[in-house]
């Protein structure tokens, strides 16, 4: 199971990857983020600890979902949206270290994907 340590490291691991908790990107682009609900309608988003939302491709996050949805999942906020929402507690680290690398690719500059190869 992966904790927000487990998180942390793999993400920095990346090249350019800056943040800290649980918010990185590369750049000024986002890949991985706390994932905010609310609790009651209308009320303000706040975080939900041990879920993040992490950038992927809209195919990539249905299968997720459909295959995982223990570990995996979706809001109306996030509907339509290329990221998936996460249960750390569920997923296993090496599954959320090739998460954020495909988080990665998808962000990162194209100039720093060719010199910057993970």
């Amino acid at each position: 199971m992966a904790t927000t340590t487990d998180l942390s490291r793999l993400a920095l691991a990346l090249p350019g990857m800056e943040g800290e908790g649980v918010n990185f990107g590369v750049g000024r682009r986002a890949v991985c983020w706390a994932y905010l609900a609310r609790a009651r309608p209308k009320s303000k988003r706040e975080a939900v600890p041990g879920v993040v939302a992490i950038r992927c491709d809209i195919a990539a996050k249905d299968m997720l979902i459909e295959a995982a949805p223990d570990r995996f999942f979706d809001d109306d906020h996030y509907r339509g949206y290329p990221a998936v929402l996460v249960r750390l507690e569920a997923i296993e680290v090496a599954e959320l270290q090739a998460l954020l690398e495909a988080g990665w690719r998808i962000q990162a500059p194209p100039s720093f994907r060719k010199s910057k190869a993970i």
